[in-house]
């Protein structure tokens, strides 16, 4: 069986390639039996895809999805970018 930090190079490397994901942020750990994938991103269909693909590399694996899914929003207020003037 490959050691764990192979494991988790080759997982990492499923997430950043599959055109599902195209994750590169994400975080993958495994403790003991158990693939634990934490980071953030932008949707609930992209969170269930992470869990699809690593299932896919992976079938037997017990999987802990602990992404959170942050939700983009447009910024509220304006930003003086403008130096300060000097007296």
């Amino acid at each position: 069986m490959e050691t764990p930090q192979y494991v988790v190079a080759h997982l990492r490397r499923a997430l950043a390639e599959d055109p599902r994901t195209c994750e590169l942020g994400i975080h993958v750990t495994i403790r003991g039996e158990v693939v634990v994938l934490g980071g953030e991103v932008s949707s609930v269909e992209r969170k269930q895809a992470m869990e699809t693909v690593i299932r896919e590399q992976l079938p037997t694996a017990r999987i802990h999805n602990d992404v959170h899914v942050t939700l983009p929003c447009a910024p509220e207020g304006t930003e003086n970018l403008s130096a300060p003037e000097r007296s």
